[in-house]
């Protein structure tokens, strides 16, 4: 439960608590320990979380700078050709569509 503390450790130092807080102050002082160790879990715990977020949301900002590091620009309108030039006036006044 403790790791390397066992039963026989932990009635030594239950009893060495008792002798020196004395029985009134004994429950008192356990249940002070138990809120400042819930409370360090709770702050651990959000610091790991908010660490986790951090490093997934700078993997996805690293994937997407990857991504667009290695794809093309899409194509803008002026690099396409439009249906207006694919009709346009013949070039130096030759008429192609008369016959």
């Amino acid at each position: 439960m403790f790791g390397s503390i066992g039963m026989p450790e932990m009635i030594i130092i239950l009893v060495i608590a008792l002798i020196i807080f004395g029985p009134r102050k004994l429950p008192e002082l356990g249940r002070s320990l138990g809120k400042s160790l819930a409370e360090f879990k709770r702050a651990s715990n959000e610091l790991k979380n908010t660490l986790e977020e951090e490093i997934r949301l700078d993997e996805q900002r690293t994937t997407i700078e990857a991504q667009k590091a290695t794809t093309p620009p899409p194509s803008t309108p002026a690099d396409l050709p439009s249906p207006v030039q694919e009709h346009a006036a013949p070039v130096h006044g030759v008429d192609t569509h008369s016959a």
